[in-house]
Order: structure tokens, then sequence, then C-alpha cells
């Protein structure tokens, strides 16, 4: 299986100015198609090399190959979790947020505190358990929730590659753009169903 660029849902302009054209041409233009390439080549002649995403990431040993595999899976979900159109959270979701964060503001304190105070490189992530709560969880370089058991349901990229033709060493600003970004109608429907097709 060769794996391929996965589509960009959105014009590389689209979500200018608070991600410009050029930060996404470099983040997904050439980092997303950096590991795509690598993945492709570390895989080949070997047991995963007709393996999905979720297989490699949940079943290959640390290192190049299971990195590579995580990082095309956690960019895609990235930029498919934004939107040049964002909409306010659903009703559904502002319930659920409340149940575990106690507010929605608290929530956003809890993301925006993690993703700003993960050490070096790595994703913040929304996750839903097994026991069907919402917990925010940092994970360090290629870190992934499907490891652990976890659905995903949002990530923030907090490698400096990701901000930092926008906004320098300035990772809270950033985060607040994100923030704005977000498709939460996407984040409501991917906390009501099991995840399908590229997500598990």
């Amino acid at each position: 299986m060769k794996h391929l660029m996965p589509p960009l849902p959105y014009a590389p302009s689209a979500l200018a100015p608070l991600l410009s054209e050029e930060t996404i041409q470099y983040h997904y233009g050439k980092h997303l198609q950096t590991y795509v390439d690598n993945l492709n080549k570390l895989a080949e002649g070997t047991p995963y090399a007709d393996m999905c995403l979720e297989l490699i990431i949940t079943t290959a040993p640390e290192g190049a190959l299971r990195n590579n595999a995580a990082q095309v899976w956690n960019h895609t979900f990235y930029f498919d979790g934004l939107t040049p159109t964002p909409k306010a959270i659903p009703a559904g979701l502002q319930k659920q947020l409340c149940a575990d964060f106690g507010t929605v503001e608290a929530f956003r304190t809890a993301l925006q505190t993690a993703a700003a105070g993960l050490f070096g490189s790595g994703w913040t992530w929304l996750v839903l358990d097994a026991d069907c709560h919402l917990r925010v969880l940092p994970l360090s370089n290629a870190g992934n929730p499907l490891r652990l058991g976890l659905q995903p349901l949002l990530t923030l990229d907090v490698w400096e590659h990701a901000y930092y033709i926008d906004y320098r060493n300035r990772r809270a600003d950033y985060l607040e753009a994100l923030w704005q970004l977000t498709d939460w109608e996407r984040v409501a429907s991917l906390s009501q169903r099991p995840p399908v097709g590229l997500y598990y």
C-alpha cells in the first residue's frame, strides 16, 4: 500500500489571516509530504507495507516507522479539524464539555494551558475515553491516542513548524487562533459516533 498525501479540505489561503497561506504551504505541502515520503520508504519490503496507518501506529514498535505513520495520521486529523467557516460549539458538545470540565471556558483553559505548557514538540488532544468522558491529553513528539485506546476528537499541533512563520515564539497566540478556526461541528460529530474510515 502506497500512502498518499491526504487532500487539504480548503484552499491554502482559506485560513488567513489567522494561519497564512505560507504556513499552510510549508506545514501541509512540505512537512506532511516529507512524513508521507518517509513512511513509504520505511514500510517498503516490511510486514507493514500493506497496513493502514492505524495498524502501523498501534502495532509497530517504537521507532521511525511508527513515528512517521503517526505524524501522517496526526497531521491529517489536525488539518481536517480546521475550517475557514467556524461555527459556535453545538449545544450537545457544550453539555458534554460542561459535564467533564465544569464549563466550556474551563475546558478552553485546560486545553490551551496543556498545549502551551507541553515542553518541546508534540500534540495536545481532546479525547473520549472508554467511560465516555472527555479528557485533555498532551503527548510529546509523534504521540497518538490510538495507542492508548482513546478516541481522538480534536488535536492542536504544537510543533514549531506549525506556527513559527506566523507567530514566531508566541505559541499562546497561535493557540488562540486555532480556537477560532476549530470545526466544532466535526468535534461534536466525532464525539457521538465511532470514527470511520481514516479515523479508526
